[in-house]
């Protein structure tokens, strides 16, 4: 409701019954000294305070933006206030009927009473409350207990006790139980707003009505001071007060309208006024005379009965301070419980549940502030991206999991086990052991190479996993970063001795670590300077002899080096991405240089001109697409060539199965290179389209070739021709050697006994030259 709507329709009123208050309390202190003639005059203004107080509480059920239960309860009032005028009216009838003047209360007049109380009650009780606790509702009810003995204590002691001179004056007991009534009805009101709630109801409407309730329940009390006075009564002034009181409560609650009621504070009147309920009986058990012995024994069981509840409240609240105190002992265990659990997920792995990086890191620190001497393993399992991308990586968590749990059980007491990340674990180890004696840091190493090396079953798959150990010592000015880095280093040079062993730091590594470093850096321009070149080493045929096709190979000639081997520069070349661009370069060549011979001997031209690819290469996402533009480029005859893959560029490659379908589109043939080294080179022919099989030089020309070699190679050969594949055999050395494979059912072969690898120039004189011995043959 607007503001000037409430000027204009409540103002006035308002102001009205002000005003009337006011006059009948003027009217009734001129009363005790001047005798009223016209006593009708100060029961006038009774049933007009009222109807007012009625009206105000029917604007408010009007408001249209009230919730239901604010409503019903102004509702009730504006009832209450149309009793309570009636009421007003039958009182004035009871006073003014008789002879004369008197201060009487009939039953009409009372029953009018007690109904307003009734229905005042009623609103009340309806009020919603706010939720609570079964020990805040026991409290409640026990401060409440303590607060009525007291307020009957007072009454008694200032207004039942006179009971007899009450019922003489008013013709009855009705008064003096609606006295009664009114008192602990404001009691109620102020207990229900403080504690219990009401709901969306103005909380300052509700204390106006409290207020009211008990100034006019404090003014009926005058009654007894007002006997020789029949021509005034203490409701004169009670009524209008408490009229005023419900008139002031709708005005503030129109005002306020449909606004959300103040938040509710926690206070501390409703916890004090027990306790001051005791103190005020206290004080009238003191103030009671000795010569009334029954009021002594009224005050006196008051008393008794405030101290019981008092006790009962206290041991209630003691009862339930000890259940809040071990609800915040499980609080308190059950946060340090989650702080224990935060503190571990953020310093150990997940996956495996040893220490991970920044936990290894700090127990480092420590072991360096302390100046204690410790050693660092650093572990790298070999060929771990192989087993996870070919296996899976369920398959390859399953793998870590068991290697952490091998190396803890290892490694026990001795040190600290932790993931790094990946497949790079550490372990911090001190050099002294707890008995003082040294630790065979050596003996640790080689029992972890022996744990991590049993062979394990996952997921219906046998895996044997080597595994590169590095080993660094700390020493004085260390820092945690430089002690992994030397261990790294150390792990590194372990993996390049092959993997499977373990390697202590030397200085002598840092210097190797600089010179690759170096190295490296001229890798990546020595294209560029003209450095690389490329050599062709011949593939014969084992029957005629005939030089039938060659493989591309690079070369690296540094300017201050020399030849760089390419077992050393290509996995340089891996590492920095240069085998990119290198591969590429070679691709092209090899493209032009088989264009070349292709015009040169038609038909007869070279038919196998094959090509090393990188596994970073296979990886790029264009690399068909190149390849492509190349072949259109050069215009060369595309099923001359063959792009070599090896084992672990095809598996190590997400996308291999779907690069090498494309090649093969092209009329490119794909062989997989030093094929029988792998772990799983046979289930490769399954899922990747090849065309060749080169067999590795392992089982041709190494150390077991006449023995378990000449087994492998005899009888590789028959699931080879079964699968419609071509066979090319690796490092052919001797005449012996090549008897055997061509016994064996081998066509293709090269290797030294061939040829080394050559220029372009002099593979073209060694083809012709082989090509006019084949046909004088």
């Amino acid at each position: 409701m607007a503001k000037g709507t409430f000027v204009r329709g409540v103002s006035w009123p308002l102001a009205a019954a002000g005003v009337l208050v006011v006059g009948n309390a003027l009217w009734l202190a001129a009363g005790l000294v001047h005798v009223w003639n016209h006593p009708v005059i100060g029961w006038l203004a009774l049933p007009v305070t009222a109807l007012l107080a009625g009206h105000a509480c029917w604007r408010v059920v009007r408001h249209p933006g009230l919730d239901s239960g604010t409503r019903r309860f102004w509702r009730h009032l504006t009832a209450a206030c149309g009793l309570l005028t009636v009421g007003t009216i039958a009182n004035s009838v009871d006073a003014l009927g008789g002879a004369l003047p008197s201060q009487r209360v009939g039953p009409v007049s009372l029953a009018f009473y007690l109904a307003v109380l009734g229905v005042v009650l009623w609103a009340l009780l309806r009020l919603p409350s706010w939720e609570r606790t079964r020990s805040d509702w026991t409290r409640f009810w026990l401060d409440t207990c303590m607060v009525l003995i007291a307020g009957i204590g007072l009454v008694w002691h200032f207004s039942l006790r006179e009971h007899q001179q009450w019922i003489a004056q008013t013709g009855s007991a009705g008064a003096m139980l609606s006295l009664a009534v009114v008192g602990f009805l404001s009691v109620a009101t102020f207990v229900k707003v403080a504690f219990a709630g009401a709901g969306r109801l103005d909380r300052r409407a509700i204390h106006l009505l409290a207020a009211g309730s008990a100034i006019s329940a404090a003014l009926g009390s005058l009654s007894p001071f007002l006997v020789s006075r029949p021509y005034l009564s203490s409701s004169m002034l009670a009524v209008p007060v408490a009229a005023l009181s419900v008139h002031l409560a709708a005005a503030r609650q129109l005002r306020t309208g449909a606004s959300a009621p103040q938040a509710r504070r926690r206070s501390r009147r409703v916890s004090i006024a027990p306790y001051v309920a005791v103190a005020v009986t206290s004080v009238l058990l003191l103030a009671t005379p000795t010569a009334d012995p029954r009021e002594t024994v009224i005050m006196e069981v008051a008393a008794v009965l405030l101290i019981v509840v008092v006790v009962i409240r206290q041991i209630i609240a003691v009862l339930e301070n000890n259940r809040l105190l071990g609800t915040v002992d499980r609080q308190l265990s059950d946060l340090r419980s989650y702080q224990d659990r935060l503190e571990h997920q953020a310093t150990h792995d997940r996956l495996t549940s040893v220490a991970n990086r920044a936990l290894l890191e700090r127990h480092v620190e420590e072991l360096l502030t302390d100046q204690q001497v410790f050693h660092l393993v650093l572990l790298d399992v070999d060929d771990f991206k192989t087993v996870n991308d070919r296996l899976g990586h369920g398959t390859g968590d399953a793998l870590l999991t068991l290697i952490s749990a091998r190396l803890t059980t290892t490694v026990g007491d001795l040190g600290l086990v932790a993931r790094l990340g990946g497949d790079e674990f550490a372990v911090a180890v001190p050099a002294r052991t707890d008995e003082g004696g040294e630790t065979d840091i050596e003996a640790l190493a080689d029992r972890v190479l022996a744990a991590l090396r049993e062979p394990v079953d996952l997921m219906g798959s046998t895996l044997v996993t080597g595994t590169s150990v590095g080993l660094a010592t700390s020493r004085a000015g260390d820092t945690s970063q430089e002690l992994l880095r030397r261990a790294d280093v150390a792990m590194y040079a372990a993996k390049a001795a092959g993997g499977g062993c373990w390697h202590w730091f030397d200085p002598a590594l840092d210097r190797i670590a600089d010179d690759t470093s170096r190295l490296s850096a001229d890798l990546r321009h020595a294209l560029a300077d003209g450095q690389i070149f490329a050599l062709f080493q011949p593939i014969v045929d084992l029957g005629t002899g005939a030089t039938v096709g060659a493989e591309v190979l690079m070369r690296w000639r540094h300017p201050t080096r020399g030849l760089v081997p390419p077992d050393v520069f290509i996995p340089l070349a891996e590492r920095n991405g240069s085998i990119i661009e290198l591969g590429y370069w070679v691709l092209e060549l090899a493209c032009w240089q088989a264009a070349t011979w292709q015009r040169r001997y038609g038909e007869n031209a070279p038919a196998k001109i094959s090509v090393n690819v990188s596994a970073r290469q296979l990886a790029e996402v264009d690399f068909v697409d190149q390849v492509q533009d190349i072949l259109c480029r050069t215009g060369v005859d595309a099923s001359r060539l063959v792009l070599e893959v090896t084992e672990t560029a095809v598996l190590t490659t997400d996308v291999a199965i779907e690069q090498l379908t494309r090649l093969r589109a092209l009329r490119l043939r794909v062989a997989l290179d030093d094929f029988g080294t792998g772990h799983s080179s046979l289930s490769l022919l399954l899922d990747y389209p090849v065309d060749v099989l080169k067999v590795d030089k392992s089982f041709v020309s190494g150390a077991s070739a006449e023995g378990a070699g000449a087994i492998i190679t005899k009888n590789l050969i028959g699931f080879i021709n079964d699968f419609g594949m071509e066979a090319v055999t690796e490092g052919v050395e001797t005449v012996d050697q090549a008897a055997r494979l061509r016994l064996a059912g081998y066509r293709l072969a090269q290797g030294y006994l061939y040829g080394r690898p050559m220029t372009s120039d002099d593979f073209q004189q060694h083809f012709e030259s082989s090509a006019k011995v084949a046909l004088s043959a």
